[in-house]
């Protein structure tokens, strides 16, 4: 059964960093591209990032708002994924998600599927 489970949301002010941790089970990193995905009540959910293999497609998608700033790593011994966001704006807070993800041709963007609970991240001005 395919698991995931984030942590290392807080509170943060502007310009500081945090640490996001996806704990993994049920399946093995190596196989899938693996992505954040960020939610703000009211609005549509926004695609951070999405890395890795899958299907014969290798991904390397950051939001243009986060590049340079967000990056994602994973340890595959561990079958755990990292973002570690720096220079962190207000703009950023939002509930953050970690999930399986790939690119829709058809739609023309990228999807994700299996998320867990998702971790809080508030960044004040």
């Amino acid at each position: 059964q395919v698991q995931l489970v984030e942590s290392g949301g807080g509170l943060v002010q502007a310009g500081g960093s945090l640490r996001l941790s996806c704990a993994a089970s049920g399946f093995t990193l190596d196989y899938y591209a693996i992505g954040w995905f960020r939610q703000v009540p009211g609005k549509l959910r926004e695609g951070v990032s999405c890395i890795g293999s899958r299907d014969g497609r290798t991904y390397d998608y950051y939001l243009d708002s986060v590049k340079g700033r967000f990056t994602s790593s994973r340890d595959n011994a561990k079958n755990t994924v990292y973002l570690q966001m720096n220079s962190l704006k207000p703009e950023d807070t939002a509930v953050y998600y970690c999930a399986l993800c790939r690119y829709d041709v058809y739609g023309g963007s990228y999807e994700y599927d299996y998320w867990g609970q998702g971790t809080q991240v508030t960044v004040s001005s």
